[in-house]
C-alpha cells in the first residue's frame, strides 16, 4: 500500500496517509475539519528488499540449477578419492621428514 501526501488549503495542515491505491482520496482535514484537502503528487518511494538477500542467481531456471547441481556432484570433494592434493600411489598425507640418527 502507498503513502499518499495530502495538504489542507484551508489550515496549510500537510500529513501523510498509508492507504490503498483503490481508496479514494480524503477530503476532510483531520486538524482544522475544512473539507479543503488535496492529494499531493509524490516522488514515489524506492523499492525495499526484504530478507536473507537478494541475488541474481535466486532466479536461476530450473535447468540451470540442474547443471550446477551435476558439476559439483563430479567434482571429487576430498583428496581420497583423486582431488588436487592425491599423491599418485593414492595416499594424501604429506611426506614424513627424515628422523635423525644419534651417533652415540
Amino acid at each position: 500500500m502507498p503513502t499518499y501526501e495530502y495538504l489542507c488549503r484551508a489550515c496549510g495542515h500537510r500529513f501523510d496517509q498509508f492507504q490503498p491505491i483503490t481508496a479514494p482520496a480524503r477530503r476532510k482535514c483531520p486538524h482544522c475539519g475544512a473539507l479543503a484537502l488535496s492529494r499531493l503528487i509524490g516522488s514515489g518511494a524506492g523499492v525495499i528488499f526484504k530478507g536473507s538477500g537478494f541475488y541474481q542467481t535466486d532466479y536461476r531456471s530450473d535447468s540451470y540449477r540442474k547443471a550446477a547441481q551435476g558439476e559439483k556432484s563430479a567434482e571429487p570433494s576430498s583428496p581420497a578419492q583423486g582431488g588436487k592434493d592425491a599423491k599418485p600411489d593414492g595416499s594424501s598425507k604429506s611426506p614424513q621428514p627424515p628422523k635423525k640418527e644419534s651417533s652415540e
